[in-house]
């Protein structure tokens, strides 16, 4: 297979892609696509071709291995981890890897326990509520800001022009986040550098510190971890709620062995993950993926949501299922840029799911299914709103049958290996790079480390 020919179909953002992706699944494991406002790209739907290309050193998060790049058009907030190859992504993994280890985010399981908390606190005992405006959104914002030294009375700012810059409503609103985000980390890095505080930003930013970052890497550095810091967490305390609340059985069964939180979680990022597709990769050179021949230059994309409902990879990929052993998803990526973060995004979901059904046993939709709204991009989707109920139990929602509780024998293994995971869809923002001219990769990007 070749690029020549007929136009290739166009891929547009949907937050529901799972029967198309099954559709083209079966016809094979790589596909031509258009992606609008990116250009053409190979589309990747196994799961064994998406690890191959997650791990293709030939693959290259560099935009500049494009062929339709022509200046890298400036950085619009710094220069991160996400548009970097090794060794120069290797070096700026290191500096921050240490922050992410098991014994850190263990360190910081009880001031996340205790924001989970705190916000339940200011949740209603009963009646209505949003879960991600309360929940599942304050929550990370707050760990990832404690952790990095952001200002509690900036936070709402600073996720303002995050979410503006993952999930653009126009152009213009959009620059004008990035030209904000970028004065206030400039002003934040400069503060941290004068009077540590002891946080990660004050130490990356420490005039002392070995292998220290040029001015461009720190910004890029801040910018990359306070985003995707919190986007895909929130995104995936939500839906892995919405899964159990429209699966009664399943929720029953967490209800009955709460020790299952993890298994909830880790099952929600292989059905259900917020993040769809890695950033766009690179062809440095001519290359075979499954059989499909990439010329040098060629974009490639890998869903991540195609991967992780490979029937071949996992039986009835369709079902939500706490028993099932979901080694293998890769709801976090896979390779060298799989999340930084991930240890810390799996604590807080197990943590916010395990106190949510501890506080609100009772917990059900305030709304069907059908009526969510989800916002979704070529790489992130998540819901923008979740109505639930808080009190008395009520019958599920209409058409969800009654829970029946089944115990497995065992709890599922977690998988404890970090993989990868994104923010979204802007790539002049998140890569901070831009193609011109009719090949234009503008709103695609990843939040790979």
């Amino acid at each position: 297979m070749s690029a020549d020919g007929p136009a290739p179909p166009e891929w547009a953002p949907t937050p529901f892609p799972f029967e198309r992706l099954a559709a083209l699944r079966a016809e094979g494991p790589v596909h031509r696509v258009h992606v609008p406002g990116s250009g053409d790209a190979w589309l990747v739907v196994t799961r064994d071709a998406a690890r191959a290309a997650l791990t293709d050193p030939r693959l290259r998060n560099d935009i500049r291995h494009s062929a339709g790049w022509e200046t890298d058009g400036g950085h619009a907030v710094g220069r991160n981890m996400l548009q970097s190859d090794p060794p120069h992504h290797t070096r700026l993994r290191r500096l921050v890897a240490g922050h992410f280890t098991p014994g850190r985010i263990a360190a910081l399981r009880p001031r996340v326990e205790a924001v989970a908390r705190d916000l339940l606190e200011r949740m209603p005992e009963a009646g209505h509520a949003d879960l991600v405006g309360a929940y599942a959104l304050p929550l990370p914002v707050t760990v990832i800001c404690d952790l990095l030294g952001v200002p509690a009375g900036d936070r709402e700012d600073f996720h303002t022009w995050s979410n503006e810059l993952v999930m653009p409503t126009d152009a213009e609103t959009a620059a004008a986040s990035a030209t904000a985000l970028t004065g206030y980390l400039t002003g934040l890095i400069a503060r941290k550098a004068r009077t540590p505080d002891g946080t990660l930003l004050a130490d990356l930013a420490s005039p002392d510190a070995s292998d220290g970052l040029t001015p461009e890497e720190l910004l890029g550095m801040a910018f990359l971890l306070l985003v995707a810091g919190h986007e895909t967490t929130v995104n995936l305390i939500s839906a892995t709620v919405l899964s159990l609340l429209t699966h009664p059985d399943q929720l029953a069964l967490l209800r009955a062995r709460p020790e299952l939180a993890g298994a909830a979680v880790e099952e929600s990022l292989r059905l259900d993950s917020p993040v769809h597709a890695g950033a766009f990769r690179f062809a440095a050179e001519p290359l075979e993926l499954a059989g499909t021949r990439v010329a040098a230059g060629d974009a490639v994309l890998v869903s991540l949501a195609a991967a992780s409902r490979d029937p071949l990879a996992f039986p009835d990929p369709d079902r939500f299922d706490l028993t099932r052993r979901p080694q293998g998803h890769l709801g976090f990526g896979h390779g060298v840029h799989h999340c930084l973060g991930a240890p810390l995004a799996r604590a807080e979901a197990a943590v916010a799911l395990r106190l949510l059904l501890e506080r609100h046993p009772a917990l059900a939709l305030d709304a069907g299914p059908e009526s969510l709204t989800w916002r979704a991009g070529t790489l992130l989707r998540g819901l923008t709103a979740l109505p639930v109920r808080l009190g008395p139990h009520t019958p599920p929602p209409r058409g969800l049958p009654e829970p029946t509780l089944r115990v497995p024998p065992s709890d599922p293994e977690m998988c404890q290996k970090s993989l990868t995971g994104v923010s979204d869809p802007c790539q002049s923002f998140l890569t901070g790079t831009r193609e011109r001219g009719p090949d234009a990769r503008g709103p695609a990007a990843g939040a790979h480390g």
